[in-house]
């Protein structure tokens, strides 16, 4: 184990040791925000320390199975007490160091999920009608709740434009490396010569914002307008004026909700996404001084602009920003993210904890 990081968990064991035997003391009970506190530091602390502590037992055994060997007739047993120590200690090292890095605290928040198309016309509307049925498989086999706020549909089908709210346990974790450009190389439909095309879409993902950080909004720099629901549509298009259309003037930001039959509802939902980009944007103008996030970017929608490229010819899947290339593009399309968003996550603890270390 690198020393730094064993440096680094001593201290916070004694700090585990600390909180634990405050917490048992009557005056902290006594007073419920420092009791609160610290229960909620003990619950983020206590799976690292139960992990590093297995980790201790195993070095320990490690070391008694080593003293064995000068015995003969313990020799065997203890190079078998040996490779199972030293087995456990390499199985839980990844362990300790993922339960290091200090969560985000926005992966536990609903999501609402934009897919807009870019460069390539109609073929880009198409994919972005894609890419959504790809992550709504995902949401399905997550277990995951989504609702529709908003769409704009192709002139041949797919998204110009379309807005979902994904609600669920860790739905932004598992979902905000997603942001940027997607890039899809393919034969369109409408390819009479059989030649692959380059499109490309963006994709947003704005965690849910909440009343305890979110952006104030000034009712009077609001301007609301109702009109009615363009959907292609079946028995949820609106008969009457109940689409919802709000912009906030000071940022220029624009949202729409025409799903709800109710124009009380549609405000609600129109509201509560305004609040995730506003609260979006100005962490991103905070960010902005950090290298790190614009490989979060999501960018213009360019070709030459773009996180992930989607082969349909060779079956092939990129990820531009940790190189990872998959041959199973029809699998992922179906929903089976996480072959991809697992490496981005282990990439990104990697930073995150040599980041720690060196900060």
């Amino acid at each position: 184990m690198n020393p730094s990081i064993r440096r680094k968990l001593e201290r916070i064991s004694e700090r585990f040791s600390e909180v634990t035997a405050l917490l048992a003391e009557s005056e902290t009970q006594a007073d419920q925000n420092r009791f609160r506190d610290l229960g909620r530091e003990y619950a983020q602390l206590e799976p690292l320390m139960a992990c590093y502590d297995r980790y201790r037992d195993a070095e320990r055994d490690l070391a008694a199975a080593e003293e064995m060997l000068t015995d003969p007739e313990m020799e065997a047993l203890a190079r078998e007490e040996m490779a199972r120590a030293s087995d456990r200690r390499s199985e839980l090292e990844p362990e300790v160091y993922r339960l290091l890095v200090p969560p985000d605290p926005d992966d536990q928040r609903n999501v609402f999920l934009e897919v807009r198309a870019g460069t390539g016309g109609a073929e880009a509307a198409l994919f972005a009608g894609d890419l959504l049925r790809m992550y709504l498989r995902y949401a399905e086999i997550m277990k995951w709740q989504v609702e529709q706020i908003a769409e704009s549909p192709g002139e041949l089908g797919g998204y110009k434009e379309v807005v979902v709210r994904i609600i669920g346990q860790g739905v932004f974790s598992r979902l905000k490396f997603e942001p940027g450009a997607h890039r899809v190389q393919r034969v369109p439909e409408t390819e009479s010569q059989g030649r692959v095309h380059t499109s490309a879409c963006t994709v947003a993902v704005l965690p849910e914002a909440d009343t305890i950080d979110s952006v104030a909004i000034n009712p009077s720099e609001l301007r609301i307008d109702t009109y009615r629901s363009s959907g292609a549509g079946g028995q949820h298009v609106n008969k009457t004026d109940s689409a919802i259309r709000i912009t906030h003037l000071p940022s220029g930001i624009v949202v729409e909700c025409q799903e709800e039959r109710s124009q009380h509802k549609n405000r609600a939902r129109a509201m509560a996404l305004l609040q995730a980009r506003l609260l979006s944007q100005a962490r991103e103008t905070q960010a902005s001084e950090q290298s790190r996030s614009r490989r979060l970017q999501v960018g213009s929608g360019d070709r030459s602009e773009r996180i992930r490229t989607y082969n349909f010819p060779q079956n092939r899947l990129t990820d531009h920003r940790i190189n990872l290339t998959l041959y199973k593009l029809d699998e992922i399309m179906t929903g089976q993210l996480d072959q991809v968003i697992d490496p981005l996550l282990q990439e990104y603890e990697a930073e995150q904890l040599t980041a720690m270390l060196n900060g």
